[in-house]
């Protein structure tokens, strides 16, 4: 509800300049202007200074419409919401339209439609008593509108109860964090690109140390895996380059490298590297007796 301009107002209020508008000049601090009036500093107050009736106006209590006010003047006096006094309440409530009116008439036109409602209302109870022709006693005048009162008295504290929930964004943040599901450590893969560079460097490496002898020998592929086996069992890890020697020329290599494979299809070895462009080696993939 508005009250006076004045009303509640400190006289050593300087934040509010003229118009009711808030201002961000400081207080009166060693000489400094406390108000500014057309953008020119204020550093005493003008003695035929005058404060327009709307440079303040102060609300008390904000309705959200008219079945929001009656409630709260229903509630305010505690009176019973099913037993009315409507001569007491309309009063009351004509009382705020009419200060509403002659500043928002807009709004006001909403209010005003309440009021007609219960001068309507209060006309009705104060006709005679007609019983119906079923000789049933008329329904009081009232009934709807505390019907609508209590609908809306309901609906008010769900609404009230649902904003206590706390909101993510206005009463919470959600928080967002990275746990490490797995600690085992995991070796990277060999890639078979950087597997087929390695064989080609070390094929590149026994052309250059080949012979020109011409000779036949029968290789077996059984001998040289049994070979690597024995190799791997005296030693943990061998690097992948040291199981070929060029020396002794490419079919040899050949046959190592295929017994290699087999060995490693077969599960019986390990192909590992510990990190990307790393050395290859190669181990037992299992423990010898």
């Amino acid at each position: 509800m508005a009250h006076d301009p004045l009303a509640g107002v400190p006289a050593d209020a300087p934040e509010l300049a003229l118009g009711g508008q808030p201002d961000s000049t400081p207080d009166v601090i060693d000489g400094v202007a406390f108000a500014r009036l057309y953008g020119e500093p204020l550093f005493k107050l003008p003695n035929d200074l005058y404060i327009p009736p709307d440079a303040l106006e102060i609300f008390l209590e904000a309705f959200e419409g008219p079945l929001d006010l009656l409630l709260y003047l229903i509630r305010k006096q505690n009176f019973n919401i099913l037993d009315i006094p409507l001569a007491q309440v309309t009063l009351q409530y004509l009382e705020y339209v009419d200060q509403i009116r002659s500043r928002n008439l807009e709004l006001a036109a909403e209010y005003l439609l309440m009021a007609a409602m219960l001068i309507e209302i209060k006309s009705r109870m104060l006709l005679p008593v007609k019983k119906s022709d079923t000789g049933e006693e008329p329904e009081d005048p009232r009934a709807e509108l505390v019907r609508r009162l209590l609908e809306y008295e309901q609906m008010k504290m769900a609404a009230q109860q649902l904003d206590k929930v706390p909101q993510l964004g206005r009463d919470y943040v959600r928080a967002q964090i990275f746990i490490e599901q797995s600690v085992v450590t995991r070796w990277p893969e060999v890639n078979l690109n950087e597997l087929q560079a390695v064989w080609a460097d070390i094929l590149k490496r026994a052309k250059l140390t080949q012979h020109h002898t011409i000779s036949r020998e029968e290789l077996s592929v059984r001998e040289h895996m049994t070979s690597i086996l024995r190799r791997l069992q005296s030693t943990k890890f061998v690097e992948f380059s040291d199981l070929f020697d060029p020396s002794r020329g490419v079919p040899v290599l050949v046959v190592n490298f295929i017994a290699l494979l087999e060995l490693a299809k077969e599960t019986l070895i390990e192909i590992t590297q510990a990190e990307a462009f790393a050395p290859i080696y190669v181990r037992l993939a299992y423990s010898p007796s």
